[in-house]
């Protein structure tokens, strides 16, 4: 960033930890002076319902949880910056374009002398973010709640009005890229799970001899498949086990306990991984993976996803889920299937939306039609799909890590705009 944007020729202490240095010429002011709180008390029948998201201020999500108090919210205005006060919704705010009213947990700012693309990106940045919910009160460590009496203390660095408006120009210029290379590598990464899915699908429903004899399957939705293959339930090739039920006590060092969120698409995912102590559990409870085990989620967001156990995570115990244990298939080759179409759309997704929430049973899951070749077969096929989608999730990993480092560079370029670290006022007026 210092080769390529300039600094500030004179600079003084802020006397403000999450500031730093700030340019001479700028104030630095409680946020009090700038944003008085709108706290209006409307209806959701009269204002119409938003969502506070980390994307900024949007109609209420068909997925926001929704509650009695629709005659108790704020209202919020166009141009008001609304921010969600809890720390678990870290990031969740904005300037909102819309009128409308938000949910009580929410802080609503009314700007008064200040630019308000400038305290888009100002409010929205890291440094701030970190700060306002420093301020913030509760008796959970990983949650609580920043009140506007004490946001109203914090310390806000401003410029003048027409610096306000360059380096907001600046900004949405800068980010505008890269949000839309972003948007380039996030498509090519759904172009990429869209092939990933054809491979797996074509391989386990017409195998990988093109010039094999085909029969009806007698599937309607599916039609012709290899003549030599079966068509079987899941029920007949495995056994399908829930895992613990009530989830026990969480623990530093224990046993790894393998849960919903972390199934990712044939992946296990490490990721807000849980340990527990098998002792806090009853025995007749634990289910211990094995390699080649397939845990299938049965309920929430990703009912239906699966993933196989590998060697590295064999020895840990089943969460809340189904565990799918094969007994007369290869491991893998019904970890992909259950990958499948014809498996996952075609069945698992028809099963799980027949009740009021998404979830799936083990006798709606055993009663899944499955594709069955000889077993030899099997293993030809999966070796193949497993080379094959090695190939697609690496391209995948690169798309991930280049967009995770855009969004840094993303991040750090609003921090150091917005704090007075680099001097873009030759670079808006130039442009």
């Amino acid at each position: 960033m210092s080769v390529r944007h300039k600094h500030y020729s004179e600079l003084t202490p802020s006397g403000v930890d999450w500031l730093g240095d700030v340019p001479k010429h700028w104030d630095v002011s409680r946020l009090g002076k700038y944003f008085d709180e709108r706290r209006e008390k409307v209806s959701d029948k009269d204002f119409e319902p938003l969502s506070v998201t980390m994307q900024g201020i949007v109609p209420r999500l068909e997925t926001a949880a929704k509650t009695d108090a629709g005659d108790n919210r704020k209202k919020v205005c166009v141009g008001d910056f609304v921010i969600n006060s809890r720390s678990d919704r870290k990031g969740s705010s904005g300037v909102s374009p819309l009128n409308g009213s938000v949910s009580l947990i929410s802080i609503v700012l009314t700007p008064r002398q200040i630019e308000g693309a400038f305290i888009h990106h100002l409010l929205k940045s890291q440094p701030f973010q970190e700060e306002f919910y420093r301020y913030g009160k509760g008796i959970v460590a990983d949650l609580w709640s920043t009140n506007y009496s004490e946001m109203k203390n914090i310390l806000l660095p401003v410029p003048s009005l027409e610096e306000q408006r360059a380096i907001a120009l600046f900004l949405d210029r800068e980010t505008g890229k890269i949000d839309r290379m972003i948007g380039k590598q996030e498509r090519m990464i759904e172009l990429l799970k869209e092939k990933r899915q054809a491979v797996i699908s074509h391989a386990v429903t017409k195998g990988l001899n093109p010039n094999v004899p085909m029969k009806d399957s007698g599937i309607e939705w599916l039609g012709e498949i290899p003549e030599h293959w079966d068509v079987k339930r899941i029920k007949q090739i495995s056994s399908i086990q829930y895992g613990i039920g009530e989830p026990p006590r969480y623990v530093d060092d224990g046993v790894p306990l393998v849960r919903a969120t972390n199934i990712r698409s044939g992946r296990i995912s490490e990721v807000n991984m849980v340990r527990v102590n098998p002792d806090d559990i009853p025995s007749a409870r634990i289910v211990w993976l094995k390699e080649g085990d397939i845990i299938v989620v049965r309920s929430g967001a990703g009912t239906g996803d699966s993933s196989i156990i590998p060697k590295l995570h064999e020895g840990s115990i089943a969460g809340f889920d189904m565990m799918v244990r094969p007994t007369s298939v290869y491991p893998w080759f019904l970890g992909y299937a259950l990958l499948s179409s014809y498996l996952r759309n075609g069945q698992i997704d028809l099963e799980k939306t027949r009740a009021a929430q998404p979830h799936l049973n083990a006798e709606e899951l055993g009663d899944c039609a499955f594709l069955c070749p000889p077993f030899n077969e099997q293993k030809v096929i999966a070796e193949y799909v497993g080379n094959a989608t090695a190939k697609i999730d690496h391209l995948i990993a690169k798309a991930e890590q280049a967009i995770e480092l855009m969004k840094e560079r993303r991040t750090a370029l609003i921090s150091a705009a917005v704090t007075g670290k680099i001097d873009v006022r030759d670079v808006t007026s130039n442009a």
